[in-house]
Parts: C-alpha cells; sequence; structure tokens
C-alpha cells in the first residue's frame, strides 16, 4: 500500500462508479432489500440562484447518512432530489444581469426575460448539483425534479383549483407586508431588526382655532394618510378633545380626535395619529370606527397628489424634506432618539410598508387539521422542542398570501372575463372560452403564486400526485403508494414556517395524511468562535474548498460528529484536523493488518477462535448496537463518536497492540475491520469502499460497493471475553502507573507480579500484559510482595520489585518534590490561617486559594505514597 490515502485520486472515480450502476436509485441495493421496508426523503431543493454553502453541506451529509444506512439495512430506498426556483430571488439575480448590460426586464418583455431566467437556471442549477455530488451525496438522481418542470406545473394548477373551488383560496383587498421592490410577501419573508431612529413629535393644530394638540410618530413621511387622531377612552388628560377636529400641517383636510383602547397611555404623548392605510395596527382602527382609507404612496413608495407638493418623491427619501418643512412652518415641537423594529424584505432588504393590495390567500382553515394531528403525535419533533415552536407559530396563524408581484413563477390559475366580469380557476394554460357566457375575451392574472406554494406540495408532487402524465426523470405508478407519507425530513429550523408548516398544511389536506412521521431541525453552522457566518465578517467556510483541502469523507464525518441535537455547530480548523487524524487512523489500521495477511475474508465467512478474535468482535457488537439505536433516534453525533471510539480506542489502541503479541488473530482482525468499515459507510463512504476492497485483494472495478452490502447486524457478543479483557486492560493501565513512579514509564523492566482479585485464564492473559506494559516476566501470585514498588487498582494489585533498581536517585527526585510542596502547602495553608487575610481579601482570591491549597495538598499525598511504596 501507498504511505498516504489520496482522495483526490479516489472520490471522482469512485462517485462515478456508484452513479452509472445506478446504486442511487430505488431499486439499486434490490439485491438486499426486504419486503414492505420502505424509505423515502426530500431534499429540501435548493435555489438555482445559489451555490453549496455549509448549511446545504450539513443538510445533505445528514439526510445522505440515513439514507445509506436505509439503503443497507434492506429498505427500499428513495431520495428525492430537487431544486427550487426561487421566484423573487431569481428574479431578482436576473434583473441585476440585465440592469449591468443597461436594460431592464420591461424592455424585453415578459416571454423575453422568462427565456432569459430559463437560461439562468440552467446554468445555476447545473452548478449546484455539481457541487453535490462532490460531497458524496446520493438521491435518485435520474428522478431530479424542478419545482418549474412540467409535471410540478400540473401539480401547482391542480391544488390552486381544488382550494380555489373548495373556497379555500380567496382574493382580498388586505393589509399586506409590502416590498416596493418584490412586492407582496407573506409574513415569514419580513425579516425584523433594530435600527436606530428618531421619534417627531408634532402639533396638529385645533380646527376651531382654539389651541394645539401634540402628536408623536416614526414615520411623519405618512401623516398624509391620516383620518383620525386617537386618545385612550380612560386618559383624564384628553377628554375635553374628543370628538374635535383638527387640521392637517401644510393641508387643508380636516380629521377628528377618537377614542380607542389600542392606545398605550404611557407611550409618547398618549395621542397617536391614525393611518390605516399605511399601519397594520391602524388598519384594525380603521376598520372598527370606519374611517376613510387614504393612501399616500403608490406600489413603488412614490408619494401621490395627497402629499402636495412632495408628491414624487419615494417615501424614505421624502422623510428629510417634509421634516424640513414642518419645522420651518413651526409644527415640529421635538426631535426625539428612538430605537424601534423595522421589518425588511428577506431578500432585498428594503424595509416593508404594510400596505393595502388585491391579493390571493390561502385560508388558514387549510391547516387545521394538520395542527391537529401534529399536536396528536403523529409526526415527531427531533429535538421534540420544536413542537413548542411550531404550536406558537400554529395557534397565532393568520391567512397566508400567496400571489407576488413577479414575472417569474408559477402563473396564477385564474382568468378574468371581459365581457361579463366572471372570475374562474383553470388548470387549462389557454382555456376556451368563459364558461358562463362563452367569451373568448379574458385575460390571465398577471401576478405569480409565491414560491413556498409549490415548494409546499414536495412532499408528494414528486412521487405523481397531479403531474397530469407529465412526469420527468424516472417514475413508477407505485410511487406515491411506496413513498407517502415520507419517512422523514431533514432540514433547518430557520424554514420551519417557511416550508415544514406549509408541507404539513398541504400534505395533509390533499393525501389525509401528514407527510413525514419524523422530522428533524438541525441547528446553524457557525465559526469555531461560535459567530454566525458571513461574508462581511469573512468567516464564511466554502465546503468545496473544504473537499479540495481535506476530502468529502472528512467533512461528512466532521459536521456528523458535530452535529448535536437542538445544538449550533461551532466549525473550525482543529475540528477538521482531528478527523483528518481519524482518516489516518483508519488507514494505518489498513496498512498493520496488510503487513502480517494479504487479504481478508469477510466476517460471515470466518469462524472467530482466538480470545482476541472473539474480544474484537464482541466490542464490534456492542459499537454496532449503539450505532444502529442511535442512527434511527437521528442522533448522528452520537453513532460518528461510538464510530471514532471503537476505531480509535478499541480497534487501533487496543486490538492491533495486542495484535502484536497474538498474530494467529490478524486474520480475525481483517474480517472484524471490513464489518466495521460497513458500518463507517454511511459517513466515510470514500475510503471505506477503498479500504474494504484493499483488503479484499480487489478494486471497486472488479466488486459491489459496500453502499449495496448488508449493514452490520447480529454479530456474536461474548460477555466473559469483555471482562476477561478488561482485567488484561487494567494490569497493563496498572503496571504503566508503577512504571512511572520508578522513572521506567518507557522501558522494558524484567519483572512484574500482579494480585487478582478475579478469574482469568491466566496463560491466555500473560502473553497481552507483557507486550502491551514491556515486562519480560508477569507472575501472577496470591499474596503482597514485599519490597516492590506497588499499584492498586479495582479488580487487581501491581508489584514491581526494587531490588535489582537503582532507587536511590529516584527517592533523592521524590524526596526533593516532597519538600518543594510542603513549603507551597505552609504558605496556602498559613495565609488561609490568617483570620485578618481572609476578612479582607476579595472573595474570589481567597476561593482561589482555597482551591490550589486542595491541590498541593493532594499532591504531597501521592508523592507520600509513593515514597511509602518504595519503602521510605
Amino acid at each position: 500500500m501507498s504511505e498516504k490515502y489520496e482522495p483526490s485520486k479516489i472520490e471522482d472515480k469512485f462517485y462515478k462508479i456508484w452513479e452509472e450502476r445506478g446504486y442511487f436509485e430505488i431499486d439499486g441495493n434490490q439485491s438486499i432489500q426486504e419486503k414492505d421496508k420502505n424509505f423515502a426523503i426530500m431534499m429540501p431543493p435548493p435555489n438555482v440562484t445559489g451555490s453549496l454553502h455549509i448549511g446545504h453541506a450539513l443538510t445533505f451529509t445528514l439526510q445522505d447518512i440515513i439514507t445509506r444506512y436505509k439503503r443497507m439495512d434492506g429498505y427500499k430506498t428513495l431520495w428525492q432530489p430537487g431544486t427550487d426556483h426561487a421566484g423573487i430571488a431569481t428574479q431578482n439575480v436576473v434583473e441585476k444581469q440585465l440592469l449591468a448590460e443597461g436594460t431592464a426586464k420591461e424592455a424585453l418583455g415578459r416571454e423575453k426575460f422568462l427565456e432569459r431566467v430559463w437560461k439562468w437556471k440552467e446554468y445555476s442549477g447545473g452548478t449546484i448539483v455539481h457541487q453535490m455530488r462532490k460531497l458524496g451525496v446520493t438521491p435518485a438522481w435520474s428522478r431530479e425534479r424542478f419545482t418549474m418542470d412540467d409535471g410540478l406545473k400540473e401539480a401547482v394548477k391542480e391544488a390552486f383549483v381544488h382550494l380555489y373551488n373548495e373556497g379555500m383560496i380567496v382574493q382580498n383587498n388586505y393589509m399586506v407586508n409590502w416590498c416596493t421592490h418584490d412586492g407582496a410577501l407573506s409574513d415569514i419573508e419580513v425579516e425584523h431588526d433594530e435600527l436606530n431612529g428618531k421619534f417627531y413629535h408634532m402639533n396638529y393644530h385645533f380646527a376651531d382655532g382654539s389651541g394645539h394638540v401634540t402628536v408623536a410618530t416614526t414615520r411623519p413621511e405618512t401623516y398624509f394618510g391620516d383620518t383620525a387622531i386617537m386618545v385612550h377612552p380612560q386618559d383624564e388628560r384628553y377628554k375635553n378633545i374628543v370628538g374635535k377636529e383638527v387640521v392637517l400641517p401644510l393641508t387643508d383636510r380636516k380629521i377628528k380626535i377618537i377614542t380607542d383602547e389600542h392606545v398605550d397611555m404611557e407611550f409618547g404623548t398618549g395621542v397617536v395619529k391614525v393611518t390605516p392605510a399605511h399601519d397594520q395596527n391602524d388598519y384594525e382602527v380603521g376598520k372598527r370606527h370606519d374611517l376613510e382609507f387614504i393612501t399616500c404612496f403608490d406600489e413603488k413608495g412614490i408619494l401621490n397628489d395627497y402629499c402636495g407638493e412632495f408628491a414624487g418623491l419615494e417615501r424614505l427619501e421624502a422623510r428629510k424634506p417634509i421634516v424640513e418643512k414642518l419645522e420651518d412652518e413651526g409644527f415640529i415641537v421635538k426631535i426625539e432618539e428612538h430605537v424601534h423594529q423595522v421589518g425588511h424584505c428577506y431578500r432585498c432588504k428594503n424595509i416593508v410598508e404594510p400596505y393595502i393590495s388585491k391579493q390571493w390567500f390561502v385560508r388558514k382553515e387549510v391547516a387545521a387539521k394538520s395542527i391537529e394531528k401534529t399536536y396528536a403525535g403523529e409526526a415527531k419533533f427531533h429535538p421534540s422542542h420544536w413542537l413548542n415552536s411550531y404550536r406558537a407559530w400554529m395557534d397565532e396563524l393568520r391567512d397566508w398570501c400567496i400571489s407576488r408581484q413577479l414575472w417569474w413563477g408559477h402563473r396564477i390559475p385564474v382568468f378574468y372575463c371581459e365581457d361579463c366580469d366572471h372570475q374562474w380557476a383553470d388548470k387549462a394554460d389557454e382555456p376556451a372560452a368563459c364558461p358562463k357566457c362563452a367569451s373568448k375575451n379574458f385575460i390571465q392574472d398577471p401576478d405569480v403564486l409565491d414560491t413556498w406554494f409549490s415548494s409546499a406540495l414536495w412532499a408528494f408532487s414528486p412521487l405523481g400526485w397531479g403531474n397530469n402524465g407529465q412526469m420527468q426523470g424516472t417514475f413508477t405508478p407505485e410511487d406515491l403508494k411506496d413513498f407517502y407519507p415520507n419517512s422523514l425530513l431533514i432540514t433547518g429550523f430557520d424554514i420551519m414556517f417557511f416550508w415544514v408548516a406549509r408541507m404539513m398544511m398541504m400534505g395533509e389536506h390533499f393525501q389525509g395524511q401528514l407527510p413525514f412521521k419524523d422530522i428533524y431541525m438541525h441547528a446553524l453552522v457557525r465559526d469555531e468562535h461560535g459567530a454566525k457566518m458571513s461574508k462581511s465578517k469573512g468567516n464564511v467556510i466554502d465546503p468545496l474548498d473544504m473537499v479540495e483541502e481535506h476530502s468529502a469523507d472528512i467533512i461528512r464525518f466532521t459536521l456528523a460528529y458535530l452535529a448535536i441535537q437542538g445544538r449550533d455547530i461551532k466549525l473550525g480548523a482543529k475540528n477538521l484536523e482531528q478527523f483528518r487524524n481519524f482518516t489516518n487512523k483508519l488507514y494505518n489500521a489498513s496498512n498493520f493488518l496488510q503487513l502480517n495477511v494479504d487479504t481478508f475474508p469477510d466476517l460471515k465467512d470466518i469462524e472467530i477462535k482466538t480470545p482476541l478474535g472473539l474480544y474484537m468482535q464482541s466490542k464490534l457488537s456492542d459499537a454496532l448496537d449503539e450505532v444502529r439505536n442511535t442512527l434511527e433516534a437521528y442522533k448522528f453525533n452520537e453513532a460518528a463518536s461510538t464510530l471514532y471510539k471503537f476505531v480509535w480506542n478499541d480497534f487501533c489502541d487496543w486490538g492491533i497492540e495486542y495484535a502484536k503479541a497474538s498474530k494467529e488473530s490478524v486474520l480475525e482482525l481483517g474480517a472484524i475491520f471490513k464489518e466495521t468499515l460497513k458500518m463507517v459507510s454511511p459517513f466515510m463512504p470514500f475510503i471505506s469502499d477503498y479500504l474494504y476492497h484493499k483488503l479484499s485483494g480487489t478494486t471497486l472495478e472488479e466488486g459491489d460497493s459496500l453502499m449495496i452490502m448488508n449493514f452490520p447486524k447480529d454479530v456474536a457478543k461474548n460477555e466473559k471475553i469483555e471482562a476477561d479483557f478488561a482485567i488484561i486492560e487494567e494490569a497493563i493501565t496498572a503496571i504503566r502507573r508503577a512504571k512511572v513512579v520508578i522513572d521506567m514509564g518507557n522501558s522494558r523492566i524484567a519483572k512484574a507480579y500482579i494480585k487478582l482479585d478475579k478469574t482469568i485464564d491466566t496463560q491466555m492473559a500473560k502473553p497481552f500484559i507483557q507486550k502491551l506494559a514491556k515486562v519480560e516476566n508477569v507472575e501472577f501470585v496470591d499474596a503482597k510482595i514485599e519490597n516492590s514498588v506497588t499499584d492498586v487498582s479495582d479488580n487487581l494489585e501491581v508489584y514491581i520489585p526494587t531490588a535489582e533498581i537503582d532507587m536511590s536517585a529516584i527517592v533523592d527526585k521524590l524526596s526533593k518534590q516532597k519538600e518543594k510542596t510542603q513549603k507551597e502547602f505552609d504558605k496556602l495553608n498559613g495565609m488561609l490561617s490568617n483570620e485578618r487575610f481572609v476578612a479582607n481579601a476579595p472573595d474570589h482570591v481567597v476561593a482561589e486559594n482555597r482551591q490550589a491549597l486542595e491541590e498541593v495538598k493532594t499532591k504531597l499525598e501521592k508523592i507520600e505514597n509513593e515514597l511509602r511504596s518504595l519503602g521510605v
């Protein structure tokens, strides 16, 4: 074997072989499939605008581990791949490209613009799929879907028309979150950030000339849309002015002073302006009091004629000149600094406006049964606390705004007859005629659907539902029956409400069952200091760079090992170094085995007979049970940790070292190690396949991959042999400790005696102890040996005779250590016995000294015990 494993020469080659052989497909493991065992998991479809980031790498790694495990465990397995059209994000990218070229989408027109977006999708979508392959993931690529492919377009129309005809999709004038660049947004597409703003105190003068009232606002540019002033009905300060009229500053429009319990008497002046068309709370007040709804800027944020001389200015740019004018005219009383929460578009970061607009909504009642079934435990969250987050959101659920003012996306399948004003939803791209008056004079709604509408169908639409025979890729009529509900969903917690809750809603509504039995929500990947990764901080880790520098196996195992349920991952260079060393450990173990035996059988083809073989097989059984149990519970970190400990500690640190005293065991250890590689395979598929074939005397080109071999099970356990080797290990450790006392920790000694409290096969144990403890001769005795260095442990005592060892130098060294340590003890003890010091010194100083005293005392006792064992 070469001196080191070179992943760059292996990974692309192996991946190509796996894919060409069809291993990733649902029948790829047909030779080991068991009847009625199906497993399905849907890939959260990444946006076609992006590239693979570290969050993707974590999601796909965990999905691939569980998919590989289930595939090896005899399941008919579907991991459904796909990409998302990402309406707002993708349109923004292409619009920016056009802007850089000196043009705009309006200059191209809708059809030409969409042609341009499709070209970008082909380029960008192909990039991220290529990057996923570099990570070694194994979805059924022949079934890859795109949320706007022909079949999924049909499914979206099927769902929309069905809900429309049920009355569950409605169109209303309603206050929505409005981005002046991207249009309507749902509540969860708005990110709220704290901003340093200002509080403007403005005087509104009474219409009868009797004085004024002071109103405080953070949005002076919207006051042109005020249709009332309100105070709290119980606010004694303002009882005399309720019902009076005030004149809007810089205008001649009059509005009334009303009362409403929404007002917080303690905030500001206790007098609040009411702008029903531009504030969510004011919108509700306006409906309660039947106020006029005045919109003072348009969809692009441009002020209109209600704003007088400021018409034509953009809303945010208008604030400064409006305030200056109000100050010049004496309406501004004071301006205070004010920190408040402001909503931003999650895509373009533009400040979002509450805005009244005619939009399409899915009624919240659609979610009722999915909420009920989730609360009843029909779907389980991992970790379980995410159920509380789901509950908190769903209990406050509002109607879902699904229309978007874009060109890229699923066109809303609603048509308007221009002759009879009839409106209808239709699955046909071009209906023959108006179903009411038979006119051919009709138009389609210009808006598109929210990206998450099509994604909400993802648990079942790629399986053929509603595709109207237009399936892309491989497909069988049994797919929906075999793979719905999906077995598991793995995704980041940040899209629980964007995506997970909506898939639950749509899956239950259209299939009568929740779409998942288990939902695993992983946390964020942060840098090694716990900071969130961002380009501005310069701490972004590119998973493709990591694959290039280390290997896909190292990245995968690192992410799995760190993926503790419910806890953010801190990822740094030291983690990658740790698991690079683990890769080396695997490789070196194979090297050792092949130094002694050329090739090795599989464990099922050999009878394990030697004590060491039986012991390692039993330890493998322990590790196997733990790996299976933790993977079934989606505790990926615990499964990875178990593998790490078994390979590093049990097999390499002990098993291989024992084998140096038991060469007849090497063939058996090789078979056990090959079985171990099968357990490693879902986590580190490349090196495990490589080493397995090396140890078998074949190559991957000549034989099957581990990924379609049976995951280990029913490995024989031997509790007696484990107990015996536990005693052997205890004896070796005790001798090593005793040797340290006489400064011979790394030296070979002539003799050691062991007095056992338990019965074991001493003839079997003796060569292992002698080899690993570096002792020429070990003798088992029934009584204490005088004139010896002694080490006492739980089940035995060890004696190293000192008659033939010059102990004077060791005694002298220990005596000096005792003298020095005694001085430290006396100094600290004297200090802490001084009442004045204890009374006057800071508490933390006293505590630190007390702790230091305890540590010195323990050290002193240890030295005295060592001297006592030497007869001093």
